[in-house]
């Protein structure tokens, strides 16, 4: 007979509140699964998300540690580190949304702990899960130049850590997986703080054995774009992540052409937490494990370094 597996979500507020209406989904197909619980330091906002999903409500985690089997931690990010130490060290399974920690002592902290624990710890790098990004990898062949763009109009969330932390950081993740695991050489940046106390644009270069990376990310734009282009010989790929598409452009005879790839369409989340759910119920090392989100957030924590130094 099949275990029931409790969920519970911590901090359901914008995104938070998508965990557990996706869990609350995926119980009804799997009657292995059922959200159990959300928990909100508003205890109201706690109390309306779980009445519209039949769970328990808590404004406090540890009040539900003993009722839970394994946790979504959407918290901000300054309170990863703590909620998930809590989490791992009561023996329970965790996905914490990404960045994994703000530094890279608490994610090897958090990694040990795991390890000790035989806990599953995810993290919620969106973008490896949707579409684009799993139909981009057969059309790899050798990328000699990789360009990630991502913008955003100013929205007020995610402001207490740097956009390189908020944004950059999941084309980071995307491209080190195109590279499979090529260290980064030399890093060179530049951004500022506009809006916040933290950077608010960036831009950086990064050095691989063979390969550069140029990225771009903002939180002020006056749009919205999310692509990664790859350039390898005889061919472009530039990929859109709002809109599940990726277009190849090639040389054919004395000519460039270019194709539109056709992407099944599926919510990136979802995805996201059902390989969650899978991962708890096989015991497998997730797409996106604790070691990985450390080897992203170095990176990011580099470059917004060297911006850093320039402000002295």
């Amino acid at each position: 007979m099949k275990t029931m597996v409790n969920i519970g979500v911590i901090g359901v507020g914008y995104l938070g509140q998508h965990h557990a209406r996706i869990f609350s989904e995926l119980s009804r197909e799997d009657g292995g699964i059922r959200l159990a619980a959300v928990i909100d330091a508003d205890p109201a906002r706690a109390e309306e998300i779980a009445g519209k999903y039949g769970c328990a409500a808590y404004g406090d985690y540890r009040q539900a540690l003993d009722k839970v089997d394994a946790f979504s931690i959407v918290t901000p990010t300054t309170m990863h580190y703590e909620v998930a130490l809590d989490c791992i060290r009561a023996g329970k399974d965790i996905l914490i949304e990404k960045p994994i920690t703000t530094t890279i002592g608490e994610a090897d902290a958090l990694i040990h702990a795991s390890e000790d624990a035989g806990v599953i710890v995810q993290v919620g790098h969106l973008e490896r899960f949707n579409p684009v990004v799993s139909a981009l990898y057969p059309l790899l062949d050798k990328p000699v130049f990789i360009e990630a763009e991502r913008l955003s109009p100013f929205l007020g969330r995610g402001i207490d850590v740097d956009i390189t932390i908020d944004l950059m950081i999941h084309d980071i993740d995307i491209v080190l997986s195109v590279l499979q695991g090529k260290p980064v050489r030399d890093i060179k940046a530049a951004g500022d703080r506009v809006l916040t106390g933290n950077i608010d644009f960036a831009k950086a270069w990064l050095e691989f054995e063979g390969v550069n990376a140029m990225f771009t990310a903002s939180r002020i734009s006056t749009e919205k774009a999310r692509k990664l282009t790859v350039f390898q010989e005889n061919s472009y790929l530039v990929m859109d992540y709002q809109n599940m598409e990726i277009k190849k452009f090639f040389r054919e005879g004395g000519a460039m052409l270019h194709e539109v790839l056709s992407i099944e369409r599926k919510e990136p989340l979802r995805e996201e937490l059902r390989d969650f759910v899978e991962c708890i119920g096989s015991r497998s090392r997730p797409r996106v494990c604790a070691l990985t989100g450390r080897n992203a957030l170095k990176v990011a924590l580099q470059i917004g370094e060297q911006i850093k130094q320039r402000w002295l």
